[in-house]
Protein backbone atom coordinates (compact mmCIF):
# COMPACT_ATOMS: atom_id res chain seq x y z
CA UNK A 1 0.00 0.00 0.00
CA UNK A 2 1.45 3.34 -1.27
CA UNK A 3 -1.81 5.85 -1.14
CA UNK A 4 -1.43 8.48 1.39
CA UNK A 5 -4.78 8.79 1.58
CA UNK A 6 -5.41 5.92 2.45
CA UNK A 7 -2.60 5.22 4.77
CA UNK A 8 -4.13 8.14 6.36
CA UNK A 9 -7.84 6.62 6.92
CA UNK A 10 -6.53 3.63 8.51
CA UNK A 11 -4.26 5.32 11.18
CA UNK A 12 -7.33 7.70 11.89
CA UNK A 13 -9.44 4.39 12.08
CA UNK A 14 -7.16 2.55 14.43
CA UNK A 15 -5.66 4.95 16.48
CA UNK A 16 -4.84 2.17 19.34
CA UNK A 17 -1.20 1.57 18.30
CA UNK A 18 1.80 -1.14 19.57
CA UNK A 19 5.28 1.01 20.18
CA UNK A 20 8.55 -0.77 19.85
CA UNK A 21 11.98 -0.07 20.37
CA UNK A 22 15.09 -1.96 21.01
CA UNK A 23 16.82 -0.30 24.47
CA UNK A 24 19.94 -1.55 26.85
CA UNK A 25 17.90 -4.21 27.38
CA UNK A 26 16.16 -5.72 24.80
CA UNK A 27 12.85 -5.13 22.77
CA UNK A 28 10.54 -3.20 24.52
CA UNK A 29 6.83 -2.27 23.73
CA UNK A 30 3.73 -0.35 24.99
CA UNK A 31 0.54 0.65 24.08
CA UNK A 32 -1.13 3.85 23.19
CA UNK A 33 -3.34 5.72 21.21
CA UNK A 34 -1.99 8.43 19.03
CA UNK A 35 -3.62 10.95 16.01
CA UNK A 36 -2.70 12.27 12.63
CA UNK A 37 -0.73 15.62 13.08
CA UNK A 38 -3.34 18.33 12.65
CA UNK A 39 -0.59 20.49 11.43
CA UNK A 40 -0.24 17.81 8.40
CA UNK A 41 -1.43 17.74 5.01
CA UNK A 42 -3.19 14.85 3.04
CA UNK A 43 -0.09 13.45 2.08
CA UNK A 44 1.19 13.82 5.45
CA UNK A 45 1.73 10.44 7.74
CA UNK A 46 3.30 12.38 10.89
CA UNK A 47 1.81 11.29 13.96
CA UNK A 48 0.74 12.85 17.96
CA UNK A 49 0.72 11.25 20.98
CA UNK A 50 1.81 10.42 24.60
CA UNK A 51 3.14 7.78 26.24
CA UNK A 52 3.12 7.76 30.47
CA UNK A 53 6.32 7.95 32.54
CA UNK A 54 8.37 6.12 33.15
CA UNK A 55 7.95 4.53 29.29
CA UNK A 56 9.80 7.81 28.19
CA UNK A 57 12.72 6.49 29.74
CA UNK A 58 12.06 2.72 28.78
CA UNK A 59 12.00 3.39 25.29
CA UNK A 60 14.45 6.50 25.08
CA UNK A 61 11.95 8.76 23.54
CA UNK A 62 13.52 11.54 21.54
CA UNK A 63 16.92 9.93 21.44
CA UNK A 64 16.08 6.21 19.53
CA UNK A 65 14.53 4.86 16.81
CA UNK A 66 10.50 3.36 17.32
CA UNK A 67 8.79 1.07 15.68
CA UNK A 68 4.88 2.39 15.33
CA UNK A 69 2.72 -0.76 14.47
CA UNK A 70 -1.15 0.22 13.68
CA UNK A 71 -3.64 -2.72 12.85
CA UNK A 72 -6.02 -2.45 10.74
CA UNK A 73 -9.25 -5.07 10.65
CA UNK A 74 -8.44 -8.64 10.47
CA UNK A 75 -9.62 -11.81 10.39
CA UNK A 76 -9.25 -16.04 9.66
CA UNK A 77 -10.91 -16.73 6.90
CA UNK A 78 -11.82 -20.75 6.45
CA UNK A 79 -10.63 -22.54 3.22
CA UNK A 80 -14.14 -23.80 3.19
CA UNK A 81 -15.21 -20.49 1.58
CA UNK A 82 -12.78 -21.21 -1.44
CA UNK A 83 -15.23 -24.00 -2.93
CA UNK A 84 -14.47 -27.46 -3.46
CA UNK A 85 -10.89 -26.90 -3.74
CA UNK A 86 -7.75 -27.84 -2.89
CA UNK A 87 -7.31 -24.67 0.03
CA UNK A 88 -5.65 -23.81 3.22
CA UNK A 89 -6.62 -21.47 5.74
CA UNK A 90 -5.38 -17.73 5.58
CA UNK A 91 -5.78 -14.89 7.53
CA UNK A 92 -6.83 -11.04 6.02
CA UNK A 93 -5.24 -7.81 7.50
CA UNK A 94 -4.20 -4.60 7.11
CA UNK A 95 -0.96 -3.09 8.67
CA UNK A 96 0.87 0.08 8.43
CA UNK A 97 4.75 0.41 10.19
CA UNK A 98 5.63 4.18 11.12
CA UNK A 99 9.53 4.17 12.12
CA UNK A 100 11.83 7.44 13.13
CA UNK A 101 13.12 9.01 15.97
CA UNK A 102 10.40 11.11 17.71
CA UNK A 103 10.52 14.76 18.74
CA UNK A 104 9.56 15.75 22.28
CA UNK A 105 6.53 17.88 23.06
CA UNK A 106 6.42 20.93 24.92
CA UNK A 107 3.79 20.73 28.04
CA UNK A 108 1.85 23.16 26.26
CA UNK A 109 2.12 21.13 22.89
CA UNK A 110 1.80 17.81 24.87
CA UNK A 111 -1.85 19.32 26.70
CA UNK A 112 -3.22 20.30 23.38
CA UNK A 113 -2.73 16.75 22.13
CA UNK A 114 -4.16 15.29 25.29
CA UNK A 115 -7.17 17.51 24.91
CA UNK A 116 -7.77 16.47 21.44
CA UNK A 117 -7.47 12.85 22.41
CA UNK A 118 -10.01 13.14 24.39
CA UNK A 119 -12.04 14.63 22.33
CA UNK A 120 -11.83 11.94 19.73
CA UNK A 121 -13.15 9.42 21.87
CA UNK A 122 -15.40 11.44 23.95
CA UNK A 123 -17.79 12.83 20.86
CA UNK A 124 -19.06 9.25 19.92
CA UNK A 125 -20.43 9.19 23.82
CA UNK A 126 -24.13 10.82 24.10
CA UNK A 127 -22.78 12.84 27.25
CA UNK A 128 -19.39 13.37 26.24
CA UNK A 129 -17.02 15.03 29.21
CA UNK A 130 -14.13 16.92 27.75
CA UNK A 131 -10.58 16.93 29.00
CA UNK A 132 -11.07 20.38 30.96
CA UNK A 133 -14.58 19.95 31.70
CA UNK A 134 -15.46 20.21 35.41
CA UNK A 135 -15.20 18.33 37.77
CA UNK A 136 -11.93 18.38 36.41
CA UNK A 137 -9.99 21.98 37.24
CA UNK A 138 -6.68 23.03 35.72
CA UNK A 139 -4.54 22.03 38.50
CA UNK A 140 -5.40 18.60 37.74
CA UNK A 141 -5.41 18.59 34.61
CA UNK A 142 -1.47 19.74 34.56
CA UNK A 143 -0.80 17.50 37.48
CA UNK A 144 -2.18 14.70 34.76
CA UNK A 145 0.03 16.08 32.00
CA UNK A 146 3.01 16.15 34.03
CA UNK A 147 3.16 12.08 34.48
CA UNK A 148 3.10 11.98 30.55
CA UNK A 149 5.65 12.58 27.71
CA UNK A 150 3.98 14.18 24.64
CA UNK A 151 5.63 13.07 20.96
CA UNK A 152 5.72 13.74 17.29
CA UNK A 153 6.55 10.87 15.09
CA UNK A 154 6.96 12.06 11.29
CA UNK A 155 7.84 8.59 9.82
CA UNK A 156 11.29 8.04 7.96
CA UNK A 157 10.23 4.09 6.34
CA UNK A 158 6.82 3.57 6.32
CA UNK A 159 5.61 -0.10 5.18
CA UNK A 160 1.71 -0.76 5.01
CA UNK A 161 0.21 -4.35 3.48
CA UNK A 162 -3.06 -4.90 2.44
CA UNK A 163 -3.87 -8.87 2.23
CA UNK A 164 -7.34 -9.21 1.62
CA UNK A 165 -8.03 -12.08 -0.37
CA UNK A 166 -5.96 -10.18 -3.98
CA UNK A 167 -5.25 -13.32 -5.39
CA UNK A 168 -8.52 -15.00 -5.57
CA UNK A 169 -11.20 -14.47 -8.46
CA UNK A 170 -14.16 -12.07 -7.98
CA UNK A 171 -16.56 -14.47 -7.59
CA UNK A 172 -14.39 -16.40 -4.28
CA UNK A 173 -13.92 -12.91 -2.68
CA UNK A 174 -17.64 -12.11 -3.39
CA UNK A 175 -18.53 -15.92 -1.50
CA UNK A 176 -15.91 -14.68 1.73
CA UNK A 177 -17.14 -11.15 2.02
CA UNK A 178 -20.88 -12.89 2.43
CA UNK A 179 -19.17 -15.25 4.65
CA UNK A 180 -17.64 -12.29 6.68
CA UNK A 181 -20.58 -9.99 6.50
CA UNK A 182 -23.01 -12.90 7.50
CA UNK A 183 -20.79 -12.96 10.71
CA UNK A 184 -19.46 -16.75 9.43
CA UNK A 185 -16.27 -16.38 10.98
CA UNK A 186 -16.15 -15.77 15.16
CA UNK A 187 -12.12 -15.05 14.99
CA UNK A 188 -12.95 -11.78 12.08
CA UNK A 189 -13.55 -7.97 13.11
CA UNK A 190 -16.78 -6.84 11.35
CA UNK A 191 -15.22 -4.13 9.90
CA UNK A 192 -13.33 -6.54 7.54
CA UNK A 193 -15.30 -7.06 4.70
CA UNK A 194 -15.59 -3.46 3.80
CA UNK A 195 -11.96 -3.15 3.94
CA UNK A 196 -12.00 -6.59 1.36
CA UNK A 197 -15.10 -4.84 -0.51
CA UNK A 198 -12.71 -1.28 -0.79
CA UNK A 199 -9.70 -2.97 -2.08
CA UNK A 200 -11.94 -5.30 -4.27
CA UNK A 201 -13.71 -2.43 -5.93
CA UNK A 202 -10.80 -0.17 -6.74
CA UNK A 203 -8.93 -3.23 -8.20
CA UNK A 204 -12.55 -3.85 -10.13
CA UNK A 205 -12.97 -0.41 -11.34
CA UNK A 206 -9.28 -0.29 -12.70
CA UNK A 207 -10.44 -3.06 -14.75
CA UNK A 208 -13.71 -1.93 -15.79
CA UNK A 209 -15.60 -4.21 -13.73
CA UNK A 210 -19.11 -3.49 -11.49
CA UNK A 211 -18.20 -3.35 -7.59
CA UNK A 212 -19.13 -6.20 -5.14
CA UNK A 213 -22.54 -6.84 -4.81
CA UNK A 214 -23.63 -5.92 -1.20
CA UNK A 215 -25.11 -8.79 1.07
CA UNK A 216 -25.21 -6.83 4.33
CA UNK A 217 -29.26 -6.58 4.58
CA UNK A 218 -29.48 -10.14 3.82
Amino acid sequence: MTDAAELRRLIDENPWVTIVSAGPDGLVASHYAVLLDEEGDSGDLTIVGHVGKPDDAIHGLGERELLVVVQGPHGYISPGWYGDVPSVPTWNFVSVHLTGVPEILSPEENLRVLDRLVARFERSLPQPRLMWQAPNDEEYVRRLEHGTVGFRLTPTKVIAKRKLSQNKSDEVVDRVVAELEAGASPYADPRLPAEMRRAHDALRAARGAAPLRSTAAG
